[in-house]
């Protein structure tokens, strides 16, 4: 009896001790976390100014922009969500609900899983060999979207699947029962109700991408850049143009690594600053997959 009170007191004593080692080491990250983004806030928030956003990199510290980066930033990000999401998607919901469970299918979902694990430059390369070399297509916009379409694949795939994963087979065999066909099921009932999953994983993938540096070098984007891409809306019939999606381009992490290269001080402040507005971009695509998932699920009733 008093060999299991000693035994019993210390386990308590090690679950105590886990779980103050486990308080400890979280709030040593958020610490070092939050000086970190205190420490960039201190040093850019006062550069930060319309100015900012409006004007070009320049060689004049007090005089350059970020105009050029943030709007090659929001254009890369755009050939990047209309390549990756619909192929995805589908890819996904093929996999989950259609393709038959053989050892073809095992092999692509290890080789997925893998992928999702590669590093960043791999993509840049296999970007640089096919749409730069094989495809002809330039170091573009249209190339650099492409490869970070490449990167988030694998994680749209796997967040589609594992959002149809979550719906209870209650729901597919009532369907059925009813004389639903396979894809009225899947389009009437699999899709909506794994929305807020899909939805969230998607926009996780693309505040990954909006980061993502080597990719993007590798397929040539460039340093320094004082001017936009053509314009997407033109003033001839169709009134639509896709010239600039050939144009080249810069992103923000690349002008953000430009900055800091710099010798003078007065450069890392301006780095400080676009640091600030690309935490901020990316902490308002992590609050949209959040408040999508939210809403969501509010809606569905099971």
């Amino acid at each position: 009896m008093k060999d299991i009170k000693k035994r019993i007191a210390f386990n308590k004593f090690k679950d105590y001790s886990f779980r103050v080692l486990g308080l400890l080491s979280t709030f040593v990250g958020l610490a070092l976390l939050f000086a970190l983004i205190a420490d960039l806030f201190m040093e850019g928030a006062p550069r930060i100014s319309y100015k900012f956003f409006a004007s070009f990199p320049s060689r004049f510290p007090e005089e350059a922009g970020i105009l050029s980066a943030w709007v090659g930033t929001l254009l890369i990000m755009l050939v990047t969500a209309f390549a990756a999401i619909p192929l995805g998607v589908a890819a996904g919901i093929y996999l989950e609900e259609y393709a038959k469970k053989n050892w073809l299918t095992d092999i692509i979902e290890i080789n997925i899983a893998n992928l999702a694990g590669v590093p960043s430059i791999i993509y840049g390369l296999l970007a640089l060999g096919m749409f730069v070399y094989f495809f002809k297509f330039g170091e573009s916009v249209l190339t650099g979207g492409l490869a970070l379409a490449l990167l988030i694949l694998p994680m749209v795939i796997m967040a589609t699947r594992e959002a149809i994963r979550a719906i209870p087979n209650s729901i597919r065999e009532a369907s059925y029962a009813l004389g639903a066909t396979k894809w009225q099921t899947v389009w009437w009932h699999i899709i909506p109700y794994s929305t807020g999953g899909i939805l969230t994983g998607i926009i996780i993938g693309l505040s990954r991408a909006i980061g993502e540096t080597a990719p993007i070098i590798t397929v040539g984007a460039l340093t320094f850049i004082a001017f936009l891409p053509t314009p997407p809306v033109s003033s001839d019939f169709p009134f639509i143009s896709f010239k600039w999606l050939f144009d080249p381009f810069t992103v923000m992490p690349i002008q953000i690594f430009n900055w800091v290269s710099r010798p003078q001080q007065e450069f890392h402040v301006n780095a400080a600053a676009a640091g600030i507005v690309l935490l901020c971009m990316t902490l308002l695509m992590n609050a949209a997959a959040i408040y999508i998932r939210y809403r969501f699920r509010k809606k569905i009733k099971w």
